[in-house]
């Protein structure tokens, strides 16, 4: 399951990234007014420098951002590639006894709701963590009771061979999407993004000491964009947290479970 959850940490990344670049910026500022004050300029290497950092925060948030919607649309295609093994699954319980399938259509139905509350109840960490545990132990029931089935007497040769692939390839796309959920960048590019955006605005707010008519609007906007990207992007790596959902997409389940009548 998820561990970051940007309602929460997020929001406290971008607001001090916001208020951190104001610092940084006023900071910056002040210290090269101080230096035009001592030394008559601030020098002509800080604008080549001041390039340079923006450079390099443009490419870490230009790749956080790639990666982020990278793992988005993986996630997407996860729930869609689930939705089709039970859907295929669930159709060859046809190959069983008719007395066996009763049950396992039952069973069926209460996996698939597991499944979808599972992601519903996000960002209840507790609530989806037991939804899954809910379904692991119907997996394991499941898959008794089909290889029970398989072997009875009455049972298709053909049935334990189509059924218990698409069985597999149903639990193990379990596996694949709470594997997804982990898969983040590590907590030192976060870090790393952060430190620059306090860099840039420090040299930004350096160079801008010679400059007349710097207004705050200059420095909130500077600010407010930088914190928003960043705040985009953990969104959109972490989503079902924050206001980038992947609701929609679980329609598919959705409609699945509809369909097991």
């Amino acid at each position: 399951m998820e561990i970051v959850n940007p309602g929460v940490f997020g929001s406290a990344i971008a607001i001090g990234i916001f208020v951190g670049a104001l610092a940084s910026l006023q900071a910056g500022r002040m210290l090269g007014e101080r230096a035009i004050r001592r030394y008559g300029s601030i020098g002509s290497t800080i604008g080549s420098l001041e390039a340079a950092v923006f450079a390099l925060l443009g490419l870490m948030i230009a790749f956080t951002f790639s990666g982020a919607l990278t793992r988005f649309d993986a996630r997407r295609a996860q729930v869609v590639q689930e939705a089709n093994a039970i859907g295929t699954a669930y159709l060859r319980l046809d190959l069983l006894p008719a007395a066996a399938q009763p049950k396992l259509r039952e069973t069926f139905r209460a996996y698939v709701d597991a499944r979808i509350a599972t992601y519903r109840k996000l960002p209840d960490l507790k609530a989806a963590r037991a939804e899954l545990a809910r379904s692991e132990d119907l997996q394991e029931e499941i898959w008794t009771r089909a290889v029970a089935a398989a072997q009875a007497p009455k049972a298709r040769p053909e049935a334990a061979m189509l059924l218990m692939p698409a069985l597999n390839e149903m639990f193990d796309i379990t596996t694949t999407r709470v594997a997804a959920t982990q898969m983040h960048p590590p907590a030192i590019i976060y870090a790393m993004l952060v430190a620059l955006s306090l860099v840039a605005g420090l040299l930004a707010g350096y160079q801008s000491a010679g400059e007349k008519g710097y207004a705050w609007i200059h420095k909130i906007a500077f600010a407010a964009i930088v914190a928003l990207t960043v705040y985009v992007i953990l969104d959109i790596e972490y989503p079902r947290l924050g206001f980038v959902r992947l609701d929609a997409i679980d329609q598919l389940l959705i409609d699945v479970r509809a369909g097991m009548k």
